[in-house]
Parts: C-alpha cells; sequence; structure tokens
C-alpha cells in the first residue's frame, strides 16, 4: 500500500509530493518532490500509484465544495476544534478563485479512480483520496500549543520554525504508529541546513515537509481510521481528517 501527500497550489503556485510505502510493518519514505504545474503532479501520482494498485491521496486543499457562498461545516468546524491553535481553515465556497482548480483535482483522482474516503475500514487495501490540514495535523501529532508559523512572518523566524518541523518529523515520526523509518539517511529536506535559504528556497521545503505531513495522514487514516482520527464534516458538506492528539490516546 502506498500512501501519497500533495500540498496543492490552490491557483497556481507548485505543489510539493510525498510517497511512502507500506512494507514490513513500517512506512518508508520514497519521495520528495515539488511539481510546476496541475498536469505534472497528477503524471508524478500516476507514476507513483498506477492503475489497478492500492494507494491513499491526501491533499491538502478543498477538493469539495457544495457550498455557492459562504464557509463549508469543515472549515467552521476545524475553528472549533483547533481556533486555539490559530489552525483556523481558508474559508471555501465555489465563488473563490481557487474554487475550479482544486474541486476539479479531486474530480481528476476520482476518475482515476480515487474514491472519496471520510469513511474507512483500517488497514484494508483500496484506492481512496481525502482532504488533509497539515497545520492542525502538526499540532495534534506532536501535541503542540500552537501552531509552527513558518508560513508568514519574517524570514528569520519562519526558518527557525519550519527547522523545528524538520526536527519533529525526523526525531517524532518514527516514534508514532505506523512508524516512519527513514533508513540509513534521513531525506534531504529534513537535514538540509535552512538558515541561509532565501525565500523561493524556504518555500520549496515548505512545500515539500507539508506533502510529507499529508501522506503520514494518509497513512494514519488508513491504519486507524475513526479510532484515532477526526472527521470533520462528510462526503456530502466536504470534509477534513485530522489525527487525535497523540496525548489523548
Amino acid at each position: 500500500m502506498k500512501f501519497c501527500g500533495v500540498d496543492l497550489g490552490w491557483v497556481s503556485a507548485p505543489s510539493g509530493l510525498c510517497s511512502l510505502l507500506w512494507r514490513d510493518g513500517q512506512l518508508h519514505c520514497l519521495e520528495l518532490a515539488r511539481c510546476d504545474r496541475l498536469e505534472t503532479t497528477l503524471a508524478w501520482l500516476q507514476a507513483a500509484i498506477p492503475a489497478n494498485e492500492p494507494g491513499l491521496i491526501a491533499v491538502d486543499a478543498p477538493t469539495l465544495i457544495p457550498n455557492e457562498t459562504g464557509m463549508r461545516q469543515p472549515d467552521r468546524l476545524a475553528h472549533q476544534h483547533f481556533g486555539r491553535y490559530h489552525a483556523g481553515c481558508y474559508p471555501a465556497n465555489r465563488g473563490r478563485p481557487f474554487a475550479a482548480r482544486t474541486v476539479g483535482f479531486g474530480l481528476q483522482l476520482e476518475a482515476r479512480g480515487f474514491r472519496h474516503a471520510p469513511e474507512i475500514v483500517p488497514q484494508q487495501p483500496g484506492r481512496y483520496q481525502i482532504e488533509v490540514f497539515p497545520h492542525a495535523a502538526i499540532v495534534q501529532l506532536f501535541q503542540l500549543d500552537r501552531i509552527l508559523k513558518y508560513k508568514k512572518g519574517r524570514l528569520a523566524a519562519r526558518r527557525a520554525e519550519l527547522q523545528r518541523l524538520q526536527r519533529l518529523l525526523a526525531e517524532q515520526l518514527p516514534q508514532c504508529q505506523p512508524a516512519v523509518t527513514w533508513g540509513l539517511t534521513l531525506p534531504a529536506d529534513l537535514r538540509c541546513d535552512l538558515t541561509t535559504c532565501n525565500g523561493a528556497a524556504l518555500k520549496a521545503v515548505e512545500d515539500r515537509l507539508d506533502s510529507l505531513v499529508c501522506a503520514y495522514v494518509a497513512a494514519y487514516w488508513w491504519y486507524w481510521g475513526v479510532a484515532r482520527n477526526l472527521v470533520l464534516g462528510d462526503r456530502a458538506q466536504g470534509y477534513i481528517i485530522v489525527p487525535y492528539r497523540q496525548d489523548r490516546q
């Protein structure tokens, strides 16, 4: 079983991509990548999980937007559950400039056999897609008091927060269940020195690390289902899968 994470560029920006393989009771990181165009993102996913092979794709983007205006139910629930951690969702509706692109991406995945899975039987192979939210997942998985603020602010502060995310992913994911094994060498994005990165280089690392979080949440959802995950919303109104806090278990 493979798990792919997509930190989707909502309008036209590049997308971060990650693939994990479940083998011998552990998750192995196969690739961290970044694609500039939607077509190359879909081609990368096709190569990562060929037709008729099982896999779960977790997308950081609103791929189901039934509402013409206002805010989706999962976005409201995200603010309710995670606002205290500064992890409220960006509101999505059909009038937003990104809506056609993000919904279209979900439809492209459906056309390739990846059905939406706000409900799942744990550890059963299949072809699925889910929507995820890295900020909330990071807070929950690593028991943080607030989000890591690596997306906005002064460059030095963003570097420091992204370095913290590097350390958490490298050190904590092997301690989680299911566990990620890094093999002999950490992926480059988890060990590179960010202290001299300019804004563009930092954004590229950010996209790939966000995709790793997405891929891990995909595996976590498949492994545990609702026993250790919160489902915000449903198939009709849109949904987001977020792990429960580790200290809750």
